[in-house]
C-alpha cells in the first residue's frame, strides 16, 4: 500500500507522552517519508467526527522537537467512544440516526487518509479498532497504528506504557512539596491519592520515586526536621486487600511517635466497596461513556482519610490528588526515549501497512512490535510480587499479606 496521508489525533485523558509522542511521529515521517503528509485532527475523536483538523505544515515540521519540551497535547484531547451513538447524539457530534463509525469512517475517506494513528490508552485503540474493522467491510483500507498512552501502565500485554515513568517522577516531585504540611498541625494524617483506576503500579512507583528523592535530602532531627515525618507509611492499591483496623493499629503507632502519618493510595482502591456504600444510602453512582465510574464521585482518597482519621485520632486530615499535577507534565529523558522508539517503529509498521498498538510485547518475549488489536485490554493488574515493591512495603514496615477487607468497614 502506497501512504500518502496520515492522520493523527490523540484521546482519552492526558499523559506526560502526549506532545512528545506527536513531536515524534512528525520527525519519523519527516526523517522516513518526507513525501507523506500529516493531518490532526483536534480534541481526538470529536475532531473526526465533527471535520476539524488541520495540516501539518513545513514550519511544524521542522519545530516538531520542541513538542518534547511540553506537558499536555497542543492537538486537544476527548473521551468519545464511536460505538456509543447515545452519548455522541446527546453530545451533539453526530445527528439522530446517523452512526458514528460511519461518519467517521467517511471523514477519513474524504481526507485521504490511508494510516490512523491513534495515542492513547485501551479504550482509544480498541475503538481504533472498531473503525478499522467498520471500514474493511466497506471496501476502504485504513491502517491504524496505535501508541499506547496510559499513566496506570495497565494496558495488556504491553509491558511499559508511554508517560508512565513521568507520571510517576512527578507525582514524587508534588508530594515532596505536600509532605511538609505535616508542620501546619499535630497529629497530621495526608493521604496522597495517586492515579490507578484498576492498577496500581503508579502508585507503588511513585511512592518508590518519592523516596529516592528522600535518600538524597540532609535532616536535622533534633529540630523536628526527620525523614521519618516525611516517610511513606502506607501504600494502598487496588490489587492489594488490607484489614482495616490491623492496619489502622499499625498506623496509630507511628502517629503517636511522629505526630503525622503519610499514605499514598490508588483512586481505584476500595472503589466497589465505597460504591456499594452509596448505593446503599440510594445515591446514584455516575458513569463516563465508557461505562466507568466516575472516580471524582466515589472520591476514594476522602473516604480512606474519613475512616483512618479517626482510628488515628487524627487533629487534622488532608487529601491531596497528585493526577492533573503529574499527567499534564513534559515527558522525561527515560520516556522520551521509549516513545522514540515506538514512534519510529510506528512509522516502519504504518509504511508497511501492518496495523495494531505499538509497544513491547509481553507475552512475545517483550520484542517491539505492532501487538494485534484484540489481544489489546485496559485493567492489567499490578505484580505486587515484583521485587521492587516488596522491598518498599519491607522498607516502610508495611506486610505484603495483610489481609485487608474495606468492604467491612
Amino acid at each position: 500500500m502506497s501512504v500518502k496521508r496520515v492522520g493523527i489525533l490523540t484521546a482519552g485523558g492526558l499523559a506526560p507522552c502526549l506532545s512528545s509522542a506527536i513531536g515524534a511521529l512528525i520527525q519519523s515521517y519527516t526523517e522516513k517519508a518526507p513525501e507523506v503528509e500529516i493531518i490532526c485532527y483536534r480534541s481526538g475523536y470529536k475532531g473526526l467526527l465533527l471535520g476539524d483538523s488541520f495540516m501539518v505544515t513545513p514550519t511544524i515540521r521542522e519545530n516538531a522537537k520542541v513538542l518534547h519540551e511540553h506537558g499536555g497535547s497542543p492537538i486537544g484531547n476527548s473521551r468519545v467512544k464511536l460505538t456509543n451513538v447515545a452519548d455522541c447524539v446527546k453530545r451533539g457530534l453526530v445527528q439522530e440516526g446517523q452512526d458514528p463509525l460511519q461518519v467517521a469512517a467517511e471523514r477519513l475517506q474524504s481526507d485521504k487518509v490511508d494510516v490512523l494513528h491513534t495515542i492513547g490508552g485501551d479504550d482509544t485503540n480498541t475503538t481504533a479498532a472498531d473503525l478499522a474493522a467498520y471500514l474493511a467491510t466497506n471496501d476502504y483500507a485504513l491502517t491504524v497504528v496505535g501508541l499506547p498512552k496510559t499513566i496506570d501502565n495497565d494496558v495488556i500485554p504491553i509491558k511499559q506504557s508511554l508517560g508512565a515513568w513521568t507520571a510517576a517522577e512527578n507525582g514524587a516531585k508534588f508530594f515532596e512539596n505536600v509532605v511538609s504540611e505535616h508542620n501546619a498541625n499535630p497529629r497530621m494524617l495526608i493521604v496522597h491519592e495517586v492515579m490507578g483506576r484498576n492498577c496500581g503500579w503508579l502508585t507503588a512507583a511513585t511512592a518508590v520515586a518519592y523516596r529516592e528523592r528522600l535518600d538524597k535530602m540532609n535532616f536535622v532531627p533534633e529540630i523536628g526536621l526527620s525523614r521519618e515525618r516525611r516517610e511513606v507509611h502506607g501504600v494502598y492499591i487496588p490489587e492489594m486487600h488490607f484489614d482495616l483496623e490491623h492496619e489502622a493499629k499499625r498506623l496509630k503507632a507511628v502517629m503517636d511517635e511522629h505526630d503525622c502519618v503519610n499514605i499514598f493510595i490508588s483512586e481505584g482502591a476500595g472503589v466497589e466497596a465505597i460504591v456499594a456504600e452509596m448505593e446503599s444510602r440510594g445515591e446514584e453512582v455516575p458513569r463516563d461513556a465508557f461505562g466507568h465510574y466516575k472516580l471524582d464521585a466515589v472520591n476514594p482518597g476522602k473516604w480512606f482519610g474519613k475512616q483512618f482519621a479517626a482510628m488515628l485520632d487524627a487533629e487534622k486530615t488532608l487529601i491531596q490528588k497528585s493526577g492533573y499535577y503529574s499527567r499534564a507534565a513534559a515527558a522525561n529523558e527515560k520516556d522520551i526515549a521509549l516513545i522514540a522508539r515506538c514512534a519510529e517503529k510506528g512509522v516502519e509498521c504504518a509504511l508497511a501497512g501492518i496495523g495494531g498498538v505499538i509497544g513491547e510485547d509481553e507475552e512475545r518475549g517483550d520484542e517491539l512490535r505492532a501487538i494485534e488489536f484484540d489481544r489489546i485490554k485496559g485493567g492489567k493488574p499490578f505484580d505486587i510480587d515484583v521485587p521492587w515493591f516488596g522491598q518498599l512495603l519491607s522498607d516502610i514496615n508495611q506486610p505484603k499479606n495483610e489481609a485487608v477487607e474495606t468492604a467491612h468497614a
